[in-house]
């Protein structure tokens, strides 16, 4: 039996929010063991070819990657990793080509890369997972991408979520898990969707439920350890993605899909009616040229 940890992934067992065709080979890159686990994270390699398209296929992306340049950061940090593991909340900053991203959730729980300015990528929201107490009597906290930090804030408990500066590497300020706060999910079944805590219900020995309520109105319930405190208030710390900021139902989605496309008709039916009204006009100008007839000269014999 083989022995130690697996370095093959096979694509048609790839988490689906990576959207790895099935018919472009066998196997897909696996992530390295890193901050995220493997179905919460994609692989570099896989935001950098499939994603960002900065790179056709696998030689290209080693060449950009592995350059001892560093032309590709993580969290302020050079990877030359092409299977290092990218996350919720990460960002990826490419400094020669000027564009910085955000790693978040679309509405189908799904990751994107959501462009940023410079100045929001100075900074990354990380969610507590726990907070302890080491040799020594050192108290320190644990985020969600594996950090460990030592001497927060008396103020900051699990679940919280603190502002850590990338250039400094410290807290610059603490975003409280409590009611009216706005928050993300990032785990169940509501993956992608926010909106602001309603209340809290706690099951002794069971698994906290949180109402959540959505721009719409509408709400959804999931467990606490789901939740990502994004911002205070109604207001999000960061840059969310463009479109409607609540899930929209199978029905809603189908009524919005067909008017996309009854648009687009209608537009290249605009277009040739243009098209052929040109052709039309220029056909007439022609024609009545045609029948201009050239003035006959008399000759006189003198």
């Amino acid at each position: 039996m083989p022995r130690g940890p697996k370095k093959h992934l096979k694509r048609i067992y790839a988490p689906k929010h990576w959207m790895l065709d099935k018919l472009s080979g066998i196997w897909a890159p696996r992530p390295t063991p890193g901050p995220h686990k493997l179905r919460d994270c994609m692989p570099l390699m896989v935001v950098v070819r499939n994603r960002l398209k900065y790179a056709l296929n696998y030689r290209e992306v080693m060449i950009v990657v592995k350059d001892k340049a560093g032309h590709i950061k993580i969290d302020n940090k050079a990877r030359r990793d092409p299977h290092y593991p990218v996350g919720f909340n990460d960002v990826v900053s490419i400094e020669k080509a000027g564009d910085f991203f955000r790693v978040l959730y679309d509405m189908k729980g799904r990751f994107i890369l959501h462009k940023i300015g410079v100045s929001e990528a100075k900074f990354k929201l990380c969610k507590v997972v726990r907070r302890s107490t080491g040799p020594n009597a050192v108290p320190y906290i644990v985020t969600h991408d594996g950090r460990t930090i030592r001497f927060p804030h008396p103020d900051i408990k699990a679940n919280d979520t603190v502002k850590l500066n990338l250039e400094e590497n410290k807290i610059d300020g603490v975003i409280k898990y409590e009611a009216g706060n706005t928050v993300m999910a990032t785990g169940g079944n509501n993956v992608g969707r926010y909106g602001v805590i309603v209340k809290t219900e706690h099951h002794p020995a069971s698994f906290d439920i949180v109402h959540v309520k959505e721009a719409n109105g509408n709400t959804f319930a999931t467990r606490s350890q789901n939740l990502f405190v994004i911002g205070e208030g109604h207001q999000a710390a960061i840059t969310l993605p463009k479109g409607k900021p609540y899930k929209l139902t199978i029905l809603e989605e189908k009524a919005e899909r067909l008017t996309k496309i009854a648009a687009t008709k209608l537009k290249a039916k605009k277009q040739s009616f243009r098209f052929t009204n040109n052709t039309d006009h220029t056909f007439i100008l022609l024609k009545k040229k045609k029948k201009k007839k050239k003035k006959k000269v008399l000759c006189v014999d003198t």
